[in-house]
């Protein structure tokens, strides 16, 4: 993986500081193409991967990777799944049939046999191969060399003790995407401990990290140890702890532990990505 991404909070009003921000942000990405010159401009300092949501703006952004081969060539998107809401919206504005019609690929009565047969036997990994089935539509012709799990599955699976989910989603991406596996999680030691439990050795894992402890379930000294002694890829995230850390403090604390293999930020403007990239890029040097 590369050692800086790019996330999508921005393109979509997600802010962790200010509803303010949230609203200008929301204003400024109104049109796709606001999204793909920002894109382009993360590109121009450096970065090649879009870490995002399988929001259905996300598929403007693929079809003009797709229509630009060579401009994109060493462009990657790493697909973080499942989007609720736009299953939620979907329903809304198209009904349950037209929202399969939609979103299922393939075979149409195909995928219905065997998501109406997984309902009824409660056989709830061909209903997950289905979601990814789904999801993964988009994306056809990019290159998505990590898929993710969304962390609000990724902990529910967790809370509920359903790791044969998190199994059954880690070979399924394997074998039917020749890709390699993620999951996202605000429960870095409890997931890093279940993994290894299931057989899946140094799993790729994005979370929070932060000297804030900002959305790090058990501490910042339980995840100091788990980076410490498990064997894991870790992408930090949120690593500004929600605005309570100044950006250089932030980066000097995340760039200085052991297993952080990538940092994902997300950033609105040339200027802050520049800063964000050069800082890493220092911290790195040290």
């Amino acid at each position: 993986m590369d050692r800086i991404l790019y996330g999508d909070n921005q393109f979509f009003a997600v802010n962790h500081i200010s509803d303010a921000k949230s609203m200008e942000q929301s204003m400024k990405f109104k049109e796709n193409e606001a999204i793909m010159a920002t894109l382009d401009q993360a590109i121009d300092s450096g970065i090649n991967t879009f870490m995002c949501t399988t929001h259905d703006r996300i598929a403007f952004v693929c079809d003009k990777v797709r229509a630009n081969p060579e401009k994109y060539k060493d462009f990657k998107i790493y697909p973080c799944m499942p989007y609720a809401h736009k299953y939620a919206n979907a329903v809304t504005e198209l009904g349950i049939q037209g929202t399969i019609k939609q979103y299922v690929p393939g075979n149409f009565f195909g995928s219905m046999f065997k998501g109406g047969k997984a309902l009824v036997s409660k056989d709830y990994l061909a209903i997950m191969e289905l979601l990814v089935d789904a999801e993964m539509k988009m994306f056809e012709g990019v290159k998505t060399p990590v898929i993710f799990l969304q962390n609000v599955i990724t902990d529910l699976l967790l809370g509920l003790g359903m790791g044969e989910i998190l199994k059954g989603f880690h070979d399924y991406v394997l074998k039917k995407y020749d890709a390699e596996p993620g999951f996202i999680t605000m429960n870095l030691p409890k997931l890093a401990e279940t993994l290894e439990a299931l057989g899946i050795e140094n799993p790729i894992i994005c979370a929070s990290i932060n000297s804030a402890n900002f959305r790090m379930s058990g501490g910042k000294e339980l995840y100091e140890e788990t980076l410490r002694t498990k064997k894991v890829r870790v992408i930090a995230m949120q690593v500004l702890g929600g605005g309570a850390i100044a950006p250089k403090e932030a980066l000097g604390y995340v760039c200085g532990l052991p297993n952080i293999e990538s940092i994902l930020f997300g950033a609105s403007s040339k200027r802050n990505i520049d800063n964000t990239v050069s800082t890493i890029h220092d911290f790195d040097k040290k």
